[in-house]
C-alpha cells in the first residue's frame, strides 16, 4: 500500500535545485518512487537502494514526464538534469526523453551517471543526446570500486573505464567526471587516479565531498540538495567530508600533472 501511494504522489520533475557545478537546475526523475540503480552507494544521498539493477525498463512515461515539465514553465533555469531516483540510463525512454525535453523547453540538457551501462551502444547512442554529462569514477581499484560504490554483482571497473572511453569516442558534448573523495588520499591513489584520467583525458573533472547526509531509509526528498540540518525532518547518517583545504589540494596537484580543469565543492 506504501509503495502505491508513493507512486501516486510522485512527480518526475522536481526544484530547482541549485548546483555548484551547473549553477540552477531543474530535476528529471525517470526511475520513479522505487529507488533502482546498478550501484549502492556508501554515501548515497536517497538512502540505501531499494531496487539494485542494471536491467533497463520503462519506469516513468515520458508523457508523464513532458506533463509534469509543462508546469514549471518558463523554465527559468540554466539546464535540466536527469538523475532522480536511481541511474538514470536504465530507463529505456532515455533518449525519447532528453529528445521531447529539448524541443519542448530549447534549455541544455545534462545526464548524471554511474557509466554502468557505457558498454552498450544502444545506451550510448540515446546518452550522447544529452548536451552533457557527468560519469561517476570514485574508486581507482577494483577493491576500492566494490567498496564505495557496492554495485550490483558482475559490474566491473574494467568494464565501466572502457564504456567511458567508447562513449567519449562518439559524444559531441561535454564530458565531466565525477569524484567522490571520502578520506585523504595516499600518493599512489593519487598517482593512479592522475594515470586514470590523464587516459580518459574528459573535459572536466569534478572532485566532490558528501556533504548531503544518507537518509537511514528511502526519502524522495534526498534528490534534491539538502544540506542543513534544520532542513531535514527525516533520520540521516551525516557522512565525514574531508576538510576544504584537502580538497583544493588535490585539485591543484591533479589540475598540474594533467592540465585538465577541475572543479571542487564548496566547504559547508
Amino acid at each position: 500500500m506504501a509503495n502505491l501511494e508513493a507512486e501516486d504522489k510522485f512527480l518526475s520533475v522536481y526544484g530547482p535545485v541549485v548546483s555548484w557545478r551547473y549553477g540552477k537546475s531543474l530535476g528529471i526523475d525517470p526511475i520513479g518512487a522505487t529507488s533502482t540503480c546498478s550501484f549502492n552507494c556508501v554515501y548515497c544521498q536517497l538512502g540505501e537502494i531499494e531496487k539494485i539493477t542494471r536491467d533497463r525498463s520503462l519506469f516513468v512515461p515520458t508523457a508523464k514526464i513532458i506533463e509534469d515539465l509543462k508546469s514549471f514553465e518558463p523554465w527559468d533555469v540554466d539546464i535540466i538534469t536527469l538523475s532522480g531516483s536511481g541511474e538514470p540510463t536504465l530507463a529505456l525512454n532515455l533518449g525519447e526523453i532528453l529528445q521531447e525535453i529539448k524541443a519542448l523547453t530549447g534549455k541544455p540538457t545534462l545526464v548524471l551517471t554511474n557509466a554502468t551501462l557505457l558498454h552498450d551502444p544502444q545506451v550510448r547512442q540515446e546518452l550522447a543526446l544529452a548536451d552533457k554529462v557527468s560519469v561517476k569514477l570514485d574508486g581507482i581499484s577494483e577493491d576500492l570500486f566494490k567498496r564505495i560504490n557496492r554495485p550490483q554483482a558482475n559490474i566491473s571497473l574494467a568494464e565501466i573505464i572502457q564504456g567511458i572511453e567508447d562513449f567519449k569516442t562518439e559524444f559531441l558534448g561535454q564530458l565531466s567526471l565525477q569524484t567522490m573523495v571520502l578520506s585523504d588520499w595516499t600518493e599512489y591513489i593519487k598517482n593512479q587516479y592522475i594515470n586514470l584520467v590523464t587516459r580518459l583525458n574528459p573535459d572536466k573533472i569534478q572532485l566532490n565531498t558528501p556533504s548531503r547526509p544518507k537518509p537511514l531509509k528511502r526519502e524522495l526528498e534526498g534528490r534534491g540538495n539538502t544540506t542543513a540540518k534544520e532542513e531535514i525532518s527525516y533520520p540521516v547518517q551525516v557522512i565525514k567530508c574531508v576538510s576544504p583545504e584537502m580538497l583544493r589540494s588535490l585539485a591543484e596537484e591533479i589540475n598540474q600533472k594533467t592540465s585538465i580543469p577541475i572543479q571542487c565543492s564548496p566547504s559547508i
